[in-house]
């Protein structure tokens, strides 16, 4: 959520930051905003809605000038609305953009208000402009006056700081939210991700908490939370951004459902040898933090958090240690108790989720034996502060609603399950089947793509519905909970999961004619348990949509109608099973007419609590 961009340069930046912003509209965001300095004079052009509104107005009234910032709102505090959006301004002279929230901002709105300054905004942010241009009154710097402010604010922070007065430098300072500083020739620039400066330069370091750094066109001199200078390296990124491409697709989000093999492929290349799972899978000296784990705690937010469910029933059964799944706003609030010799496992396509990120530094200071994250994002700070990580190889994924980010966690625990089973006693006939059904996967999710248009078909009769209910058994519970977020993600229909056995205790006081109920049934042991929860539906008038293994004896009939989905294993079928509900989401959403890529009220990048 939310999108910075700034640029010190000897050309004009105006355009290089709003393309920035457009390689960062997936975030989410309600509207945008950029302002620069050009012989001593700070303007600014702020609009509400899609970034090509800020085109627009810049089209019909240019800004030149060679420093500037730019930023892509997600409201927390205020409307969507222009006196809300970034960058703000003290006295017209100090412009601020700001991702995060600042704890604090009504007890220093108060403060700020008592020394004379007027706010604009309903924002937190607009406290940051004004106490720098307070603070510069008693110190000598942008520098010095940045980071005496930084030390009063309470809360999270990735901000970039200008002042028209001192227009050869920008003052930037992160804790909590990224930041990353992109190098030039004679020119330098600073993002909240790497992929909106791609276009200038692929030569990047990453601030870390508690980070302010003074950059200039020749230099950047970086200083930590105590002051002092400090180095952070300078990689060459070889990301890839298609974000500008859809290809033959109409979505974002369809094409990444059908990029799924491509990067099921990616993620399992080079991990697999010998029918087994290597260990470096998870990083260098993996073999020495997993050796002795036996038990694994798993924090994660929204469809990462499902991938973690979903691994819960697979580190039980098959790897023979306990394993227990939180959501990450729930562990950071509360007091948890850590079992001997546990594994800390992150989930997280960005890296940056912000209470995932809290969740990871709390358990290390509880003191687990490591620590790891599955992540899509090779710079970010999951990844940076976790003595392990799995790097996803997805790709970029633009569709705010995660689609193979998710199947790739889902392959990535079924990885780890392998591993810590190999180290737990697991059978090596186990560990072939599991290596072999890894390996089956990208023609399997081939297979299940196959049903789009029977799918495309069937989500006509969701046309004008407005509730839902998913069902699932055992691994395929999670999925169900995955494909209920996925449809009132994009289609903005009230959706519910839940455990199949369940619903004679309270949901089955739900089920009449106008609740579709959507069930998940692979051949598996709970298939006949399932089918008796299929038939207390069908007693009470409810009409069913089951995805069943083509072996599980479903027949369509005037309460039910299945969709037979290609036979699997029990070690891949969560993941297949995801693939129908996907589609059934996308195709439900195109026919609500609603924004599939952009869904509202939502960010791609949750950096905020």
């Amino acid at each position: 959520m939310c999108g910075i961009v700034g640029a010190v340069a000897q050309r004009d930046v105006a355009e290089i930051l709003v393309e920035g912003l457009r390689r960062l509209e997936y975030r989410g965001y309600d509207s945008a905003g950029v302002a620069v300095i050009n012989n001593a004079e700070l303007s600014s052009t702020r609009r509400v809605g899609k970034v090509q509104e800020l085109s627009s107005a810049l089209d019909a009234a240019p800004l030149s000038g060679g420093t500037g910032i730019a930023h892509t709102r997600w409201a927390t505090h205020g409307e969507p609305s222009e006196r809300n959006a970034h960058p703000h301004q003290s006295q017209g002279d100090i412009a601020v953009v700001h991702n995060g929230i600042i704890e604090n901002h009504n007890k220093l709105r108060e403060m700020l208000k008592g020394l004379g300054y007027r706010f604009a905004s309903d924002t937190d942010t607009e406290v940051i402009c004004h106490l720098v241009h307070h603070e510069l009154k008693s110190h000598k710097t942008l520098l010095a006056a940045v980071q005496v402010t930084v030390k009063q604010l309470e809360g999270a922070y990735g901000t970039v700081v200008i002042d028209r007065r001192d227009g050869e430098r920008m003052i930037v300072a992160r804790s909590g939210s990224p930041l990353v500083i992109g190098y030039g020739l004679g020119e330098n620039f600073v993002a909240s991700d790497q992929l909106a400066l791609l276009p200038v330069t692929r030569s990047f370091s990453f601030l870390e908490e508690g980070d302010v750094a003074e950059v200039t066109r020749r230099s950047v001199a970086i200083y930590d939370v105590d002051g002092n200078a400090v180095e952070r390296e300078v990689k060459e990124s070889d990301v890839t951004h298609d974000a500008g491409d859809k290809g033959e697709y109409r979505h974002y989000m369809l094409k990444e459902i059908y990029e799924q093999p491509l990067a099921l492929s990616r993620t399992i290349e080079g991990r697999i040898a010998n029918k087994q799972v290597l260990d470096t899978a998870f990083g260098d000296n993996a073999s020495e933090f997993l050796k002795d784990i036996k038990h694994v705690q798993i924090i994660a937010c929204g469809t990462s958090y499902h991938a973690g469910m979903a691994a819960r029933y697979w580190l039980e059964d098959w790897a023979g240690v306990s394993c227990n799944v939180e959501i990450a706003s729930e562990f950071r609030y509360r007091k948890s108790h850590m079992f001997p010799n546990s594994l800390l496992v992150t989930i997280s396509q960005s890296g940056e989720t912000a209470d995932t990120l809290a969740a990871l530094r709390l358990a290390k200071e509880m003191g687990y034996t490591a620590t790891m994250t599955i992540c899509n994002s090779a710079g970010s700070s999951l990844v940076r502060e976790s003595d392990m990580a799995y790097m996803m190889k997805a790709g970029a994924e633009i569709g705010v609603a995660s689609t193979k980010a998710f199947t790739v966690q889902l392959a990535g625990l079924l990885m780890l399950t392998a591993v810590i089973g190999r180290h737990n006693g697991m059978s090596a006939d186990i560990q072939a089947k599991i290596t072999q059904s890894l390996q089956s996967m990208p023609a399997k999710v081939e297979q299940a793509l196959g049903l789009d248009s029977a799918i495309a078909e069937l989500a006509e009769d969701f046309a004008d519905k407005h509730h839902a209910l998913f069902l699932g058994r055992g691994d395929q519970y999670p999925i169900a909970m995955e494909g209920a977020l996925k449809l009132k993600e994009i289609s903005y229909i009230h959706a519910e999961a839940y455990a199949s056995g369940e619903l004679k205790h309270g949901p089955l006081a739900l089920i009449d004619a106008d609740m579709p109920v959507i069930v998940v049934a692979p051949n598996n042991e709970l298939l006949e348990k399932l089918k008796s929860n299929v038939e207390e539906v069908r007693a009470r008038g409810g009409l069913m949509y089951v995805f069943a293994d083509v072996d599980a004896e479903f027949k369509s009939d005037d309460t039910m109608k299945v969709i037979q989905v290609p036979h699997c294993d029990e070690f891949m079928a969560a993941l297949i099973y995801t693939i129908p509900m996907q589609l059934l989401s996308y195709h439900v959403a195109l026919i609500k007419g609603t924004d599939v890529d952009q869904p509202r009220n939502l960010a791609k990048s949750v950096t905020v609590e």
